[in-house]
């Protein structure tokens, strides 16, 4: 569903790829742990340091990257579509190789990696199918896909991505509402099996951070689904049973 079904704010639109080369220099002061760093500390799923290569889509400034690599994932790859954003990304020294493309469409082998990420980026994206359809076809048969995204109860109360310029003028992102199912059609249809899933909600903390969101407070703002080949899960379950 396109964002300007539930657009109440009418802030000036820009594309992803002019948007984020604008915001890219506060970005990292704007995003919050609490929206995807504290919901990727949250999964159990997953033996990050058993990783043996991993891409990071829509790398943004870098800030998934730093967390891959701390939590013991040494052979990382990134994209992004904004060569601003590459440009932070690249001078967080994790990366083994950066690309600016299209996550839609991956420049990458088949069957490279064993774990993909994308963090706060699916909003972007007219259509979930070709997103899940790529990583799938880039990872192997044991593969992870983590993906941390804007809940699409936020969006739906009227809030887009959107960032302020220095002189306070408010600028959106261009963004699109995919419910929860959308992400299970979409991922199920190419081969995905959901493993683990969270939610990030407004607490104390954030209120702490952002006191003029009390307004939201209990309220879901992002989430994330940890997904699995399907013919993984059919041969762990054969295994244990």
């Amino acid at each position: 569903m396109n964002f300007s079904s539930f657009d109440t704010r009418k802030y000036p639109t820009l594309s992803v790829p002019e948007g984020y080369a604008e915001w890219v220099g506060t970005y990292e002061l704007t995003v919050l742990d609490e929206m995807d760093i504290r919901l990727l500390d949250r999964i159990s799923a997953l033996r990050w340091q058993a990783t043996r290569r991993a891409v990071d889509l829509a790398c943004g400034t870098g800030r998934t990257g730093v967390w891959l690599y701390r939590h013991g994932v040494q052979d990382i790859d990134a994209i992004d579509i904004t060569p601003e954003m590459l440009a932070v990304a690249r001078a967080k020294g994790v990366y083994r190789q950066l690309v600016i493309g299209n996550v839609t469409r991956l420049p990458f082998d088949s069957e490279t990696y064993d774990l993909a990420v994308q963090v706060l980026a699916d909003e972007h994206l007219s259509d979930l199918k070709a997103l899940y359809g790529e990583v799938a076809r880039i990872t192997d048969a044991c593969s992870y896909f983590v993906i941390v995204g804007y809940h699409p109860h936020f969006l739906m109360l009227g809030i887009q991505t959107h960032y302020h310029r220095s002189n306070g003028e408010p600028i959106a992102i261009e963004s699109y509402v995919h419910l929860l199912s959308d992400h299970f059609k979409a991922a199920h249809a190419a081969g995905w099996a959901l493993l683990e899933m969270d939610e990030g909600i407004i607490d104390k903390d954030w209120i702490s951070k952002k006191p003029e969101w009390g307004k939201y407070m209990h309220h879901p703002v992002s989430f994330c689904m940890v997904w699995q080949k399907k013919q993984t899960v059919a041969q762990d379950a054969a295994l244990n049973a």
